[in-house]
């Protein structure tokens, strides 16, 4: 069921929920939490699709602010707010609201988005795209719990690491780190069935892709060992070497799909490691609204190595010409010119 309402304020966005609810014969609201979803026109139709999927697993009242461009100044003078309620099953198993904000109103949108929050209820803000440098001073972030960005739709992914270092906050996160959840389960687990020392590390992929960063970093961090960063055509993630004193440990996934874990004295095994879509990725960022503090650790273990090195990656996979690396690259920072000092520790995740 949809209702459009034109010209509206918060408090008939409210009542046209409660009068949609109630002719869809479920006058309860059973929803766990409220997610607040800050993007464009251009976007809002795949954002909005994935928290649809996403509800399935999280039920929730899912607002979608749009922040609509004046084309005069005296357009941005008037402020005037439209709105589309969606409940039963036009928005998923929770309700949803699109939010057109215009004028004046665009600068305040935490005034339009509070009142449609629900009571006692955690409340998670996504910025699919264009996420402000610190979300939790930003006046939507400041109303969440949990603010999760993506700085893979970012210009300047890696610059943009480094900023999310700077300005971190506990209930930061991002998508880029949670594409790498299995990752970091798998290299673990590889871990648990050796008994041997790690003495170099080894991540493969895109180049300029935060997902391949954030891993190095992770790796850098917890096995406090050199982690040289190489590129390969992709697509994403490719392979993680780990070189041990009992012989190396290889992840090496080349179709984005399945991917092989080679040990050294066992038999090669094939592991499910496909990428996953973006309404995976909310669903699993939803299912935990405490601090991250793995990934707040692994993020400023980069930044770190990013401000002090120089280094430069290593050639690519299949391409073995030395190209120079550009100035911002994280790589650089687990390199090894930045991590040749650091003790070896036993090959235990921390």
């Amino acid at each position: 069921m949809k209702t459009d309402l034109t010209d509206t304020t918060a408090s008939k966005i409210n009542k046209a929920l409660v009068k949609a609810r109630r002719a869809i014969g479920t006058p309860a609201v059973g929803m766990v939490l409220t997610l607040v979803i800050v993007t464009d026109e251009e976007n809002a139709y795949d954002a909005l699709k994935a928290a649809g999927d996403a509800s399935r697993e999280h039920p929730s009242r899912t607002l979608v602010v749009i922040k609509r461009v004046s084309r005069s100044p005296r357009d941005r003078t008037q402020s005037r707010l439209d709105a589309e309620v969606r409940v039963g099953a036009d928005a998923g198993t929770g309700e949803t609201v699109v939010l057109r904000l215009h004028g004046e109103v665009v600068d305040h949108a935490q005034s339009v988005v509070l009142p449609l929050l629900l009571p006692d209820a955690p409340v998670v803000v996504w910025w699919p795209v264009h996420a402000p440098l610190d979300p939790a001073n930003d006046p939507l972030g400041a109303l969440a719990q949990r603010r999760v960005t993506d700085t893979y739709a970012c210009e300047q992914p890696v610059k943009e690491l480094a900023a999310r270092a700077d300005a971190y906050t506990p209930g930061d996160t991002d998508l880029s780190w949670t594409r790498i959840t299995p990752w970091r389960s798998m290299l673990a687990a590889a871990l648990d069935q050796v008994a041997c020392e790690v003495q170099g590390v080894e991540v493969e992929g895109e180049e300029f892709n935060p997902s391949c960063e954030l891993l190095a970093m992770w790796l850098a961090d917890r096995l406090d060992v050199p982690v040289r960063r190489t590129r390969s055509a992709g697509p994403g993630l490719t392979a993680v070497r780990m070189d041990t004193d009992c012989g190396p440990i290889v992840l090496d996934r080349a179709d984005g799909s399945l991917a092989t874990l080679a040990i050294q004295g066992q038999p090669r095994r094939a592991v499910a490691l496909k990428r996953r879509d973006t309404a995976e990725l909310i669903a699993e960022e939803l299912r935990r609204l405490d601090p991250d503090d793995t990934y707040a650790s692994a993020l400023r273990y980069g930044v770190e190595r990013l401000k002090q090195g120089n280094g430069g990656d290593a050639p690519a996979k299949g391409e073995r010409q030395a190209v120079p690396a550009p100035v911002e690259s994280v790589a650089k920072g687990p390199a090894a010119e930045a991590t040749a000092e650091a003790p070896v520790k036993r090959a235990a995740v921390k």
